[in-house]
């Protein structure tokens, strides 16, 4: 996958979120870190259809279907401010499912790929790597 100069990266687990823009070209990605506003993780219960339940007796889905759901909104935040002009989201395959249903149109718009696999704690050579690989 191409990136152009300049997209961010979007690296989220149900736990960890990692922002990174490119800061290479297009042929040879270079991915440099951001900061970012931390996750609000408070949004208990904003995954439609998820709640605890026996199999899931400390409500560890919870709290992972909060982090997603404040990813999601601090992403929707950024494009909606303009702070976005292409982004790649890698994540978890299931987080990947729980945030793609809450993208704004905006976010939609910048969109330029998804990859479903976890790369939360991977080095920036890592990830460029599996970007390079799709």
């Amino acid at each position: 996958m191409r990136l152009p100069k300049g997209a961010t990266i979007a690296v989220a687990d149900g736990e960890k979120f990692n922002l990174f823009r490119n800061a290479g070209d297009e042929v040879t990605l270079k991915l440099e870190a951001l900061a970012h506003a931390p996750v609000d993780a408070d949004h208990q219960g904003s995954t439609p259809g998820r709640h605890g339940s026996a199999a899931n007796p400390d409500g560890g889905q919870d709290k992972e279907d909060g982090f997603s759901a404040g990813v999601v909104d601090l992403l929707n935040k950024k494009a909606l401010a303009g702070e976005l002009t292409a982004l790649l989201i890698i994540a978890a395959p299931r987080t990947l499912g729980a945030i793609r249903p809450q993208y704004h149109a905006r976010l939609t718009a910048v969109l330029v790929g998804e990859i479903d696999k976890d790369l939360t704690g991977h080095s920036p050579h890592d990830i460029e790597k599996a970007i390079a690989a799709h």
